[in-house]
């Protein structure tokens, strides 16, 4: 990830907040053979490289360069691709997670241009009805907290395919 900044205070920290769950998101993929990070581990049937490419589509190109920015060619490909938690077989792991990589710089250099009150751009209404958020601020933490609840559902993942654990105090 490319760690770019911002001379908004605000933008910075909450910048840092992300690019620390994004680190843990890898880091929990890291290490991981091809089999592994397609394995489905929970009864849903998701695997850690559907919850990357999931992070990479869904979460960081929809609400930033969709959402954010209205960039029209983005919106118009949302519709490319019916379930982002699947990967397809012939995908190598390695394209994905570089994706989520390219798709967290193109985030960044895009927020580091705004401020927290920037308005949104584009609202996806056909999915969510009325605006709930409004702001580059509103996106970032909604981001953030996606991003940390996805983080863990890969620190239990990771726990039940080889045992590691990460952060653990014990």
């Amino acid at each position: 990830m490319t760690h770019t900044t911002s001379s908004c205070p605000e933008i910075q920290a909450l910048l840092q907040s992300l690019d620390a769950q994004r680190s843990h998101i890898l880091d929990m993929v890291d290490g991981l053979d091809a089999k592994d990070l397609r394995r489905p581990v929970l009864p849903s049937g998701w695997s850690c490289l559907g919850l990357v490419q999931h992070l990479a589509l869904d979460v960081e190109r929809f609400w930033f360069r969709a959402v954010m920015t209205g960039d029209t060619s983005v919106i118009d490909a949302l519709g490319d691709i019916d379930d982002a938690w699947q990967v397809a077989p012939d995908v190598p792991p390695a394209e994905v997670l570089d994706r989520y990589r390219r798709e967290t710089d193109l985030s960044n250099s895009a927020v580091t241009v705004t401020t927290p009150d920037t308005p949104l751009v584009w609202w996806p209404h056909h999915l969510f009805g009325e605006p709930h958020l409004h702001t580059v601020r509103d996106v970032l933490l909604h981001v953030i907290t996606e991003t940390a609840c996805h983080a863990g559902h890969l620190d239990a993942a990771r726990e039940l395919i080889d045992g590691r654990r990460r952060l653990v105090l014990t």
